[in-house]
């Protein structure tokens, strides 16, 4: 697994993103047993302090439990999964319209795009020629 971190923006939120999509898009099932510390520490060429501080928020959200005896565990709480899931198409979306939007696209533009786009993949999936 490749790790690519960038000096654009801090390490352990970067850190942070890539574990909360890991969770959402269900590479980590609710429940499982998530790699200790130094192993995703040592997977990411990071610093274990770094790696610490990101579990540390991945915790405060919810989305992370410590319990004791077993180590760190995606919670069990599906909801908050999916508001996580949620609030991450939010955001790309809102970039994705913010980008489009610096090249002069109106969001109306924009959003004929997206249409044809999606007729054209619809299209593809059932056999069309579009």
């Amino acid at each position: 697994m490749t790790w690519t971190l960038d000096a654009d923006r801090p390490i352990y939120a970067q850190l942070v993103d890539r574990i909360r999509i890991q969770i959402v898009s269900g590479q980590y099932p609710p429940g499982s047993r998530l790699p200790s510390v130094r192993e995703l520490a040592a997977q990411a060429s990071v610093n274990p302090n770094t790696m610490q501080r990101a579990f540390g928020e991945l915790e405060r959200s919810g989305l992370v439990v410590t319990q004791r005896t077993f180590g760190r565990t995606v919670t069990e709480d599906g909801e908050r999964i999916g508001q996580a899931r949620r609030d991450l198409a939010r955001a790309y979306l809102q970039e994705y319209f913010d980008r489009m939007g610096s090249l002069g696209y109106s969001r109306e533009e924009i959003r004929q795009i997206l249409k044809g786009e999606a007729g054209e993949d619809r299209g593809e999936r059932e056999g069309g020629d579009t």
